[in-house]
């Protein structure tokens, strides 16, 4: 009965938050079996979670850095890099939403920040609509993969899993999304014919090669300095921000600070310096001595302006999630997770079939649902069948969310695809059609994620 509910509410077009709830509350009213109070009762339970916290937290990091210049910055640095390479702006693209991944934590935010300056810059460059429209979207499912990431603070707590080990899972399978995008983009460019976007400067490309070696050399710098030479982990590492600020003072370079956010964020929780909580806090901190002190392009106009919008994301992410605790509450205590475990377990006892189950059904829920929602749903029907057949949830937990990006990218329901259509000026049709060839990358690093689970736990299992 709870199910019917759920699906009546969704076919009148109720929002699927109110729709779990509402099931919910039909359901407990229909059957007597509890007092309507419970509903209310487990919604408030729902988000009353420490690692929630962090939920606001990143929101307010990605927009700060969105509005505080920063895209612009990582897009001169991403130019300066890759810009010469054949297809170049497409190398752009994608080294883009690499750089910003580490800041925003989701696809929305990044399509619709490097986006709006990427879609622009690749049209006045003689490149389709089309193909930028393309290039732009499926980088942008990047975003929830490299850590810091929403959908996996989401997914740690319902899974009750490390948010920590969830971050260090995502940076092996971000490289690789990010190499076969690339590699996408070699290949248009040789079919195309294209050539480089921007003239090679030798000059440009050392300074910003000097900043990719800063931000790798930086961290084993400090582990060299704490873990062999036992100096004080605070003052070392306050010692090595201060030199950060100063190469950056000294040589001008166009991006080196905001690429250490997510250098930052990894090394303070895989050190136990800080909770992922807090280390979205530190984020924010960040981000605001970058956009007050540093750069000087936040004003406290913009930074009122930031924080309202957060607010209203944060409630609607926080209302769904609140909703989907009553709902997937619901789901235990009726037995529907069970019904559902032993028909699965039922029919195979293999693992890669389970995995190939999953990963249909998950593509299909992403194409309706929002990623936040979906995986509330998910996760108390799937991980316990997951877990059964010994799946590591950590692993599980990579395969859900990159199910649910390439959901952002189909209709009826994907949210990229109606900010890049707004972005670009396109069709939905349109750019529902220039989206297609992009899925043969994310679906392949999908198989290979899914059945190389090593490519996900190898990090992870050398720091947790």
């Amino acid at each position: 009965m709870l199910k019917i509910f759920f699906l009546i509410f969704m076919a009148g077009g109720i929002p699927v938050a109110v729709a779990m709830a509402g099931a919910s509350l039909a359901y407990i009213v229909v059957s007597g079996s509890l007092p309507p109070f419970v509903v209310i009762h487990r919604m408030v339970s729902g988000i009353d979670s420490f690692p929630l916290l962090a939920v606001p937290f990143f929101i307010l990091a990605g927009n700060l850095m969105n509005n505080a210049g920063i895209t612009t910055r990582i897009y001169n640095f991403a130019l300066a890099l890759v810009g010469w390479l054949k297809g170049g702006l497409g190398h752009v693209n994608v080294l883009g939403s690499v750089i910003f991944a580490g800041m925003s934590g989701t696809a929305i935010a990044d399509a619709a920040g490097l986006g709006t300056i990427e879609i622009k810059a690749m049209k006045e460059h003689g490149y389709s609509t089309e193909f930028a429209v393309g290039v732009t979207a499926a980088s942008a499912t990047l975003g929830p993969i490299i850590p810091p990431s929403l959908p996996f603070v989401i997914y740690g707590m319902m899974a009750n899993v490390s948010v920590g080990a969830l971050f260090l899972a995502g940076i092996l399978p971000g490289a690789l999304l990010a190499i076969l995008m690339m590699l996408t983009v070699a290949y248009f460019a040789h079919r195309n014919g294209w050539g480089g976007d921007v003239k090679f400067s030798s000059t440009r490309f050392v300074k910003a090669m000097c900043e990719l070696a800063v931000v790798i050399a930086w961290p084993l710098l400090m582990w060299l300095l704490v873990a062999r030479l036992g100096t004080p982990p605070q003052l070392t590492v306050f010692a090595g921000l201060a030199s950060l600020f100063v190469l950056d003072r000294i040589f001008r370079f166009e991006a080196l600070l905001p690429i250490m956010t997510p250098v930052l964020l990894i090394g303070g929780m895989s050190t136990g310096l800080f909770t992922p909580t807090e280390g979205a806090i530190a984020a924010c901190v960040w981000a605001m001595i970058l956009g007050f002190g540093w750069y000087k392009t936040l004003s406290w106009k913009m930074f009122v302006k930031v924080c309202l919008d957060t607010i209203e994301t944060t409630s609607t992410v926080l209302f769904i999630v609140a909703a989907a605790s009553i709902f997937g509450w619901m789901l235990t205590a009726t037995g529907v997770t069970t019904d559902i475990a032993s028909w699965v377990l039922g029919f195979t006892k293999e693992a890669w079939v389970f995995l190939l189950l999953a990963n249909l059904l998950m593509l299909f829920v992403g194409c309706f649902l929002e990623p936040t929602a979906a995986i509330t749903i998910l996760v108390p029907i799937l991980l316990p069948i997951a877990t059964q057949l010994g799946v590591d949830p950590i692993h599980f937990g990579l395969v859900m969310v990159l199910n649910l990006m390439i959901g952002l990218l189909h209709p009826p329901m994907g949210m990229v695809l109606f900010v890049l259509a707004r972005v670009a000026g396109l069709s939905f049709e349109r750019t529902t059609m220039a989206i297609l060839p992009w899925l043969i990358p994310l679906l392949l690093a999908l198989v290979v994620i899914t059945y190389v689970p090593s490519l996900v736990l190898w990090l992870p299992k050398m720091f947790f």
